[in-house]
């Protein structure tokens, strides 16, 4: 996990043998762990349940750039498997790079992209979803420039009777809007699959810039994809016309 720079001291300070008790966790040893990246400390633990019994590490190291949170997690039974030095010859290989290769990030998705309509990609969560933005790369926290999410999640509605309901349940949970409102819900076709549509009004919770949201899910496979696209009312016309750009070029691996 990848966190600001400014993290590492707090987390330096706040994660000690108490702090991991209360997530099940009995620290064995913690100790300084050089590192070419930076500064670093490893934590050894183990944790137990009913149905397991493990030995989990966790190493937190401080880059110029981030703050690099490593956890590893190794069942008793097969500890002979991954030995000590192994396991510290791995967090000790820890590299921090300027940059990843757009393709490299797109492939952490289990989806690909085949058109980002002229965004560009700011951020991504391994194994689920990326976000696309217009906003400058340097520019910090929430900004009200065009930006549309594509995720991808187990589960959906059993009966096309409860899309709606489930539509409108995953719409509620976007954040960062307020005074929202839906101008309408209705089931629609996506890459040829059932689908559904929510258009709706509101303002951006933190700058209260008047936005159009829309939002598309496309259901089969056990899974849903999710695509949640936000612009300014006044930029909206040319904004979904690329929206719908990276909508129609998504598909699961």
């Amino acid at each position: 996990m990848a966190l600001p720079p400014n993290a590492f001291p707090d987390i330096e300070k706040s994660i000690n043998a108490d702090a991991l008790n209360r997530q099940g966790i009995t620290l064995e040893k913690r100790e300084p762990l050089p590192l070419a990246a930076g500064k670093a400390f490893l934590m050894i633990g183990r944790q137990e349940t009913p149905q397991i019994k493990l030995h989990k590490w966790i190493m937190v190291a401080s880059a110029p750039e981030l703050t690099a949170v490593i956890t590893m997690q190794v069942p008793d039974d097969v500890a002979g498997t991954y030995p000590e030095e192994a396991i510290r010859s791995a967090f000790a290989s820890l590299a921090v790079r300027a940059s990843v290769p757009v393709e490299e990030q797109l492939g952490l998705v289990p989806f690909k992209l085949d058109e980002l309509a002229g965004f560009r990609i700011g951020g991504v969560i391994a194994g689920r979803a990326v976000m696309l933005t217009d906003a400058a790369a340097d520019v910090g926290g929430p900004t009200d420039d065009a930006q549309i999410v594509v995720a991808m999640a187990p589960g959906g509605p059993a009966q096309p009777a409860d899309r709606d309901t489930f539509a409108r349940d995953v719409f509620a949970a976007i954040p960062n809007l307020k005074d929202v409102r839906i101008m309408s819900s209705e089931p629609l076709r996506l890459g040829g699959q059932q689908g559904h549509q929510i258009m709706a009004q509101g303002k951006d919770a933190t700058s209260g810039v008047d936005v159009t949201i829309v939002q598309w899910l496309r259901f089969g496979g056990g899974a849903y994809l999710q695509v949640i696209a936000v612009a300014r009312r006044d930029a909206w016309t040319p904004a979904y016309a690329r929206f719908r750009q990276v909508r129609d070029g998504v598909e699961p691996r």
